[in-house]
């Protein structure tokens, strides 16, 4: 049955084999040992790939359960007497960098745990990259992947009081026309991320000015901090300048985002001990106040 789920999950006999040591023959030996035994046929084979007929699929699902009650089963015997340790592979958005402090808290707390962090704002293959969890923001559907949200985050509109002194605040999305805007460009699709402007509860789409660009959040912060201008950027980011007064927000009125952080886990792995103490973790600290 692991056989099985781990082959409908690489889509590859080859791929399935090197997760669980075994030669790509034993695996389609195995699997066709399963499909004698249940008198179906699971999975439709070609040179390069497998793909699940709609009895596997069903199967698919429900051997995930039997598999994952197994998995906790043993868990359950066997965490209070496991210390959390080994090399823990977690991707991570760009905008992860500024997750740092609750990442740098975690390895103090776990220190027998080696973090292998991949700053990427690529969409990455958990299963197939071999990563043992993802942080990402947005809904992910994927069905073999288990989820936990981590916690809610907004985008909104910053400046420094300094800039206000010498250009004013801006009172309607309009008026973004006139001011010094720093955007962020998506890394991988070169794209600028899209400012949440309202009016009268609409979205409206405004020509702002291009004052600076980057593929990353630090540097917005740093330019909007030195009077330099407005940044769109995510609340969590900027959380010890808006509490310092270094930042404070504009056209509160104007603007709706609303986003979740979510940590991502193949569903056909057991939850291991370095992994629940990750993830338990980075839910009580990430987005904490």
């Amino acid at each position: 049955m692991k056989i099985f789920v781990h082959a409908a999950d690489a889509r590859n006999f080859t791929t399935a084999g090197q997760q669980l040591g075994l030669s790509s023959s034993a695996i389609g030996k195995a699997i066709a040992r399963l499909e004698e035994h249940l008198g179906v046929r699971l999975l439709h084979r070609s040179t390069r790939t497998v793909t699940l007929t709609p009895e596997g699929a069903c199967f698919l699902e429900r051997s995930r359960r039997i598999l994952g009650e197994f998995e906790a089963a043993e868990l359950e015997v066997t965490s209070t007497r496991e210390t959390p340790r080994g090399t823990l592979r977690v991707s991570l958005p760009l905008a992860g960098m500024l997750m740092m402090p609750a990442l740098t808290a975690f390895m103090q707390a776990y220190p027998a745990i080696e973090l292998d962090l991949d700053f990427t704002d690529r969409l990455v293959d958990v299963i197939d990259e071999g990563f043992d969890a993802v942080i990402r923001a947005g809904d992910v559907r994927d069905s073999r992947l288990m989820t936990r949200t981590l916690g809610p985050f907004r985008l909104m509109l910053v400046c420094s009081p300094g800039y206000i002194e010498r250009r004013g605040e801006p009172r309607s999305p309009d008026d973004l026309r006139h001011h010094s805007c720093l955007h962020h460009r998506y890394a991988t699709s070169g794209k600028l991320e899209r400012w949440p402007l309202l009016n009268d509860g609409e979205p409206v789409d405004v020509d702002l000015p291009r004052t600076a660009v980057a593929n990353t959040i630090e540097p917005l912060i740093d330019m909007a901090a030195a009077d330099l201008g407005i940044a769109c950027l995510p609340d969590f980011a900027i959380r010890e300048q808006l509490r310092s007064g270094r930042l404070q927000a504009v056209l509160a009125g104007h603007t709706w985002h609303e986003g979740t952080f979510r940590l991502l886990w193949p569903s056909s792995r057991h939850m291991s001990s370095k992994l629940r103490v990750f993830v338990d973790f980075m839910g009580e600290t990430l987005l904490s106040e």
